[in-house]
């Protein structure tokens, strides 16, 4: 048959007995109010003897008013701010009467500005626009003897839906029995019967293709969509989706754009859609925690001093003639007295005179020497010594020094799924590695340095990290357990420094722990405690309990330092764990 014959269909004595009852229940219906039935059991009718005029009327005047009702309810909904129930009564009354464009336009009015994407972490930024085939929603029955061609324009006509064919497909002779079936599966055994596919060409046309490799490469529709993924921040993880979805899929056009975070795919509609469903089960089942640190230092120092420091040395010499001459002419006339004292008690004689002489030269030659200082004698004659204690007196001492230092760390992290989140809190310290200067001079240098114009070469330095580095990397289980690969590094500039360099204080740990959510755990524990005494004076003496601060000196130096982590995981999204099925397109 060639394409745009027209097919007139005779009804049988069978299918006229049908549309009488159809007709007579319908009518019983609609007295009843019960409109949908109704118009369900004309349109039966009318189908059945599409040439009576009674059955035709009676389901169009079903059918406005089935749509005057809808538009009723739905002008009311939306004055009560009922969108929704809005929605769903004007779309009732456009898949009534397709035609009518005050339903759909009212169908528009209801409709949010804003379509809601397909999940928190995906979102469609481009589509192209497909074509929809609309047909009757009513149920038929077929009996077809034939051919192929006139089996699909009964089928197809029977819906409200002119058929175009292809010059590919072949005629063959059919046999097509099928009973009370919508649209969608008369089409289905329609085409596995004749080895042909379909595409829309509008709401009410469609054309037959026989179904091949090379036709449906030529004549499916392709659809194609721009997905955005917002949390999908490295260029690996967004290669590893498009790769997943070009194997799985066997999608020939499939582009990702790393700067805007961007998946394009250019496929069959059904092929589109599995790929959304996909990608939304990959992108938004991303899970993230917020962990909560806490890190308390306490140190405290404590410096004391108690007792009288005694000297601890003695120097003895021997007084003679010399001495006494020598005190004469270092000590001036005042000496005299003292001089005459020695000789009168016969401390200076005739034969010590020039070892004291040799003595007092070289007392006299030194900056502490013991004529300098006060000193005792006893004894007389040729045993007449001097006693001084060089010039160290009794020191009593009573000091105290103590200082308290409390620090709190109060640091919030977010971090993803098995990816590392890194915080560093602190200061960057230069430390000096070399300086320049010239080793040699030249009038050039000269002129330079003499009128100030001179610029040393910059020096060359590096920056160390001081402070908090802590590294975290999640994994978050089904029961809400997290597991939390740790690495905590302080690093602090010490007082002592070699050859000039600072040395850096640092403190480290690498753990893995496993908490629950919102569960406080103590991360790591450090406490360091040193106490150091000393004690100086006389032997023995130093060690009777009784007098012991008062013949010797006590230094006591301690110090404490005590550092704490505490750690709080909050699971802030669990990772979503979704399933789909999807039909997709045979392209054997």
């Amino acid at each position: 048959m060639p394409p745009g014959t027209s097919v007139v269909i005779m009804e049988t004595p069978k299918e006229r007995a049908q549309a009488a009852r159809a007709f007579k229940q319908g009518m019983k219906l609609k007295s009843a109010g019960k409109l949908d039935q109704a118009y369900d059991k004309f349109e039966k009718a009318a189908e059945l003897c599409p040439r009576n005029v009674d059955y035709i009327t009676a389901r169009e005047f079903t059918r406005q008013q089935l749509v005057m009702e809808a538009l009723e309810r739905g002008n009311k909904a939306m004055l009560e701010n009922k969108e929704i129930v809005a929605m769903g009564e004007f779309r009732r009354a456009a898949a009534y009467d397709p035609t009518n464009e005050f339903a759909i336009q009212r169908l528009l009015d209801s409709m949010p500005d804003e379509v809601e994407p397909l999940s928190h972490s995906m979102r469609v930024v481009e589509q192209s626009t497909p074509i929809d085939l609309m047909p009757s929603t009513a149920h038929h029955d077929f009996h077809f003897r034939g051919d192929s061609r006139g089996m699909l324009t009964q089928v197809a006509q029977a819906y409200g839906v002119v058929p175009e064919f292809d010059s590919s497909l072949q005629q063959r002779r059919v046999r097509f029995d099928i009973d009370d079936v919508t649209f969608a599966t008369a089409m289905e055994a329609a085409t596995q019967v004749t080895k042909t596919f379909w595409v829309p060409l509008s709401s009410r046309q469609m054309l037959f293709v026989a179904d091949t490799v090379e036709n449906r490469r030529s004549f499916e529709r392709m659809s194609l969509r721009t997905f955005y993924l917002p949390d999908v921040s490295s260029e690996q993880q967004l290669n590893e989706m498009t790769n997943a979805l070009r194997v799985l899929l066997n999608l020939h056009y499939i582009a990702a754009q790393k700067s805007q975070s961007t998946i394009t795919i250019r496929a069959e509609q059904p092929v589109v859609e599995a790929a959304a469903r996909l990608l939304e089960s990959l992108s938004g089942g991303t899970a993230e925690v917020l962990l909560e640190m806490r890190v308390y230092e306490v140190s405290a120092s404590l410096l004391r001093q108690m007792g009288i420091a005694w000297p601890s040395h003695l120097t003895m010499f021997n007084i003679n003639k010399a001495l006494v001459e020598s005190l004469i002419a270092s000590l001036g006339q005042n000496a005299q007295n003292t001089i005459n004292q020695l000789i009168a008690s016969g401390g200076i004689n005739q034969a010590n005179s020039q070892a004291v002489q040799a003595l007092l030269g070289q007392l006299q030659n030194q900056s502490t020497s013991i004529l300098t200082q006060p000193f005792a004698t006893f004894g007389g004659g040729h045993t007449l010594f001097g006693l001084t204690t060089g010039g160290a007196g009794i020191t009593p001492t009573l000091n105290l020094n103590e200082s308290t230092l409390r620090s709190l760390t109060h640091v919030t992290l977010r971090a993803g799924q098995n990816n590392p989140a890194t915080l560093k809190v602190g200061e960057r310290y230069p430390i000096v590695n070399a300086t320049f200067a010239p080793i040699y001079n030249s009038p050039a240098i000269s002129q330079v340095i003499g009128n100030a114009s001179y610029i040393a070469p910059f020096p060359s330095f590096n920056f160390e990290d001081l402070g908090l580095v802590l590294k975290a990397t999640p994994q978050i289980h089904a029961a809400r357990d997290i597991t939390l690969k740790l690495e905590l590094a302080f690093r602090s500039l010490g007082t002592q420094t070699v050859n000039g360099i600072p040395i850096i204080n640092n403190r480290e740990y690498n753990g893995i722990i496993t908490v629950k959510d919102g569960e406080s755990s103590v991360v790591t524990g450090l406490l360091t405690s040193a106490d150091a005494l000393s004690l100086g004076g006389y032997p023995f003496l130093s060690t009777v309990p009784g007098v012991t601060y008062g013949a010797s000196l006590h230094n006591k130096n301690g110090m404490d330092d005590e550092l704490m982590v505490v750690i709080t995981p909050h699971i802030l999204r669990m990772p979503e764990r979704t399933s789909f099925a999807g039909m997709l397109p045979n392209t054997q």
